[in-house]
Formats: C-alpha cells, structure tokens, sequence
C-alpha cells in the first residue's frame, strides 16, 4: 500500500489551508450556506472545468487562527445538465484546486453506500482508512494491483479518539451508482464497508501530488439490503448533507492551528 504523505513533504507546519471537494451541489450546500462560502476566482486558470470553487476564512473560537477553506464542487455537465459524478470529473477537479491552491490537506467529503454486512446504517459517517476502485479489473498478474488502485488514507488517530461518531472502514470507488455481481465480488474482496464513486480517483491525484488525503462518507442507502439503490439514495441525500454538515465541521475545527504530523 502507497502512503503518498510519507514523501518529502513538510508535515510539522501548522495547517493553514483545507480544500474540501465534494461531488454534487446539493451534498455541499449545507456547508456553503454554514460557513457562508464565496464564489473564488483564484480558480480554472489550468482547463475550461464545470466545477465551481468556493472559499472564505473560517475560525474556529477564539484560541485558532482563521483558516482558509477552499471548497470545490464538480459542476453540472454542460450536455446532460446534471452534476458531474464519476471518477473523471472528481480527479480533474482534485488537479485544478491542488495546482491552484496548494491546499495542506484535501478532503474528499460527500455521499456513499455502506454494507449492512459491516454495520452500515442509513445516516452513519465514516473517516476512510483506505480507498480502492472495484471496476478497474484489468487480470494481468504485473496490473492487477494497479487496477485495484490501494492508497491508505491520512492517519488521523488523534482525530478518531476526539470524534468518537465517526465509524472507520475500506472505501471501494467505481463509476456505477449500481452494482453488478461481479463488481459486488470485487467489493467483497476489497473488504469495503462503504462504495462511492470518486475517492480513490481523487487519492491518486492528491498522492501524485504528495498532499494528505482524508475521506468523509455519509451514509445514503444500503448496497446489500432489499431496496433499490437509487431509491434509497434519493430519499436519503437530504439528511446525508445535513449529516456532512454536522461532521465536516468538527474534522476542520479539529485540523485548524494543527499540523498534519498531530492529527
């Protein structure tokens, strides 16, 4: 497994920039709307991107220096009109922000589906200990583990010890909100407690870049339960952003006026 904050890269600073790429508009309005986030144009100097920068300094009480939150959505398709899921946008997104923003840290926040075979309930919230991809199956012995793609997320145990709420598990990406058999065999064999579709593309781009990656997934909907996953995660994405508004917040609290060496 790759730890791409292991390279040389100074991790004893104090964090000053947090660059926060979620998905869909409707999962990271909630945290526009609290932290009162402004269109930023320090941003899409690079390429001509669908996605929407915001930002603004945040402070967290009176003992942590304001810290800069630069939040990036991927942005409605110009031809479907819709947001622009999937592992393509979410990778061209995390280059733009990292390349113009150098941000100490980027978390990937946003929806997922969790396994009831791992405890997964509707409304739960997990901090990543890894990524992986379930539909990159390329069975070429020198490829295989390229495909699966593993990258461990930041180790943050100070972190998981001050919020206690937070569940911790494998997270498996691929570009489908639905599951084959197969992708479910791979999921199976990726220990994955939670399925999305952008993390471990946004990993690989944020390990190229040698920037701390940290994942928070709320929950949607059940991958291995008895309803559809596309039912549940409409009826659900609501009170999943208004979760990720709950607990983004206390993980930036937590990071402000640290260095990534003490989270």
């Amino acid at each position: 497994y790759r730890h791409y904050y292991t390279q040389q890269r100074t991790i004893m600073g104090a964090i000053k920039t947090i660059a926060v790429l979620i998905a869909m508009e409707a999962e990271a309005e909630p945290l526009i709307s609290s932290f009162k986030l402004l269109p930023c144009p320090k941003s899409h100097h690079h390429a001509p991107l669908p996605s929407v920068v915001r930002s603004g300094e945040i402070s967290f009480g009176e003992e942590n220096k304001a810290v800069e939150i630069v939040l990036v959505t991927c942005g409605q398709d110009a031809t479907h009109a819709v947001d622009s899921v999937g592992t393509v946008n979410a990778a061209l997104c995390a280059y733009e922000v990292l390349k113009t923003h150098r941000p100490d840290v980027l978390i990937n926040a946003g929806t997922a589906g969790g396994f009831q075979s791992k405890g997964c309930e509707i409304g739960d919230v997990f901090l990543v200990s890894e990524v992986k991809f379930h539909d990159r199956r390329i069975p070429i012995p020198t490829f295989t583990s390229y495909g699966i793609g593993a990258i461990e997320t930041l180790k943050t145990p100070n972190m998981r010890k001050e919020i206690t709420s937070l569940k911790s598990g494998i997270c498996s990406t691929g570009n489908s909100l639905d599951a084959t058999d197969v992708d479910r065999e791979m999921m199976l064999q990726n220990d994955a407690s939670v399925k999305e579709m952008e993390a471990a593309a946004v990993a690989k781009v944020c390990e190229m870049f040698k920037t701390p990656f940290v994942c928070v997934k709320a929950i949607t909907d059940i991958v291995d339960g008895p309803h559809a996953t596309e039912t549940e995660f409409l009826e659900n994405l609501a009170m999943a952003g208004r979760r990720l508004q709950e607990t983004v917040p206390k993980v930036l609290e937590f990071m402000s006026g640290k260095s990534v060496a003490d989270l």
